[in-house]
């Protein structure tokens, strides 16, 4: 083996770390998670990616890293836990609007009507479906896919490839994001509780005065109405408070990536 082909292997698996790095964000983040985008596109996407951002890196890679194909193989799950740590943490918005959708569909009383979702092959409430497919929409609008690949190529100077952690981090911060998805969701829903309790609240005082009149068979054509009313009026709010929120955990997902140094 020449000088030459010696110098070009561990090159290749640098340029293979990377592109490993992102293939964990296009396999984990929703934005890139559609089943109807083909396999081979994501792959494709990915080197293309890895070829766009190999300006960035200086292609050093220490040689004692690939004297066994443990170490390597070591290194290039570290890179698919890295790439799926951005696309997962920084499409919290997105998911804090799926979850509120379900609850909204609950409160509706459309918590029966579901249908098969595209993009993750599972059945969810068809107001979750509708909310997650506009706050994607907007998600693409505003640049969200750029960022999230700009973090990653950024993780690349905060993380290098090619340099195995001697400590596995055990808290990439999960709890808070669970936390945070969770109260986003109850931003999003608590309108719709509070229409809801109050539609209650008059459906059982026209109970009292009027207890000829069958209740169970207004009251769920008037909540899903309702819901569809208020849903109409609190939306562009949802896509403000998710606008305010994209930025920030797109940092916090690379934030969450730097804990494999």
């Amino acid at each position: 083996m020449t000088a030459e082909q010696t110098a070009f292997i561990p090159l290749l698996a640098f340029y293979l770390l990377v592109g490993i790095r992102f293939v964990g964000m296009m396999f984990s983040a929703p934005v890139f998670m559609a089943s109807s985008m083909p396999l081979p596109l994501r792959f494709w996407s990915a080197a293309f990616l890895t070829l766009s951002a190999l300006g960035t890196l200086n292609g050093e890679v220490p040689l004692v890293l690939f004297e066994s194909w443990t170490a390597l193989a070591l290194l290039a799950l570290r890179e698919l836990f890295i790439g799926a740590a951005i696309g997962f943490f920084a499409a919290l918005p997105l998911y804090a609007l799926q979850i509120s959708g379900e609850l909204i569909g609950i409160s509706m009383g459309l918590s029966m009507v579901s249908l098969l979702d595209p993009l993750s092959e599972v059945q969810i409430s068809i107001i979750g479906q509708l909310q997650f497919l506009v706050g994607l929409w907007f998600y693409f609008r505003w640049n969200g896919h750029i960022l999230m690949t700009q973090a990653v190529v950024e993780s690349l100077k905060l993380v290098p490839p090619g340099r195995l952690a001697l400590s596995i981090p055990w808290d990439l911060g999960l709890g808070s994001w669970l936390h945070s998805a969770f109260t986003l969701s109850l931003r999003f829903v608590l309108p719709f509780y509070g229409a809801i309790l109050l539609a209650d609240v008059g459906l059982g005082f026209l109970a009292r005065t009027v207890p000829q009149m069958n209740i169970f068979v207004l009251g769920l054509p008037l909540k899903i109405a309702l819901g569809f009313f208020v849903l109409m009026v609190v939306l562009p709010v949802m896509v403000e408070l998710m606008a305010e929120n994209m930025e920030p955990w797109i940092e916090y997902g690379l934030k969450a990536a730097t804990a494999w140094r």
